[in-house]
């Protein structure tokens, strides 16, 4: 049963994944990007790491797809309107046979061997509150804080971007000297 589980998520990652990279209108590739988030979510709930799972929907499919949203939104990406290129149909169709061929010989490895690897002592604490908590706040402290303040920095960035944007939508705004 975990093995048909592992099969059909890391098929619909991967398909999902191409439909993010192959897909021309933005929003629709950001949604297609949640479900990537999603099927990545439940791999890590076959791997027992359930916090991981719940962070991964949480953080990601949650917060930074509205990010991205607000970001396609705040830029007003239009689309062209026409007719598909006969060769974007073509690299489709590659596309879907790649994958397909990809998805039967991972079958047929999975049907001769079992299992890909097997698993060790140390895998059985993978993803655990304690297991997360100790490697975040010990040896990944420093890049954990650089990232904090990297977000806070974007987060102002945008905002006074928007800002402008609000206050004079035809003109670029100049601050006098007197409100410095």
């Amino acid at each position: 049963m975990q093995l048909l589980m592992f099969s059909i998520l890391g098929f619909g990652a991967v398909v999902s994944a191409l439909f993010m990279v192959t897909n021309k209108k933005p929003v629709s590739a950001a949604m297609s990007l949640i479900g990537t988030m999603f099927c990545l979510a439940g791999l890590y709930v076959l791997l027992d790491a359930h916090l991981i799972a719940a962070l991964q929907i949480i953080v990601y499919a949650g917060a930074i797809m509205v990010l991205f949203l607000f970001v396609i939104m705040l830029l007003n990406v239009q689309e062209k309107e026409g007719r598909v290129a006969t060769n974007t149909i073509l690299l489709q169709f590659v596309t879907v046979v790649v994958v397909g061929l990809v998805f039967l010989s991972m079958v047929n490895l999975f049907k001769n061997n079992g299992s890909l690897f097997a698993l060790g002592e140390g895998v059985t604490q993978f993803g655990t509150t304690k297991a997360v908590g100790m490697m975040l706040f010990t040896e990944y402290l420093l890049p954990f804080e650089i990232a904090s303040v990297l977000l806070l920095a974007a987060i102002v960035g945008a905002v006074i971007l928007a800002k402008r944007r609000i206050d004079d939508p035809g003109k670029e705004h100049i601050i006098p000297d007197h409100e410095l």
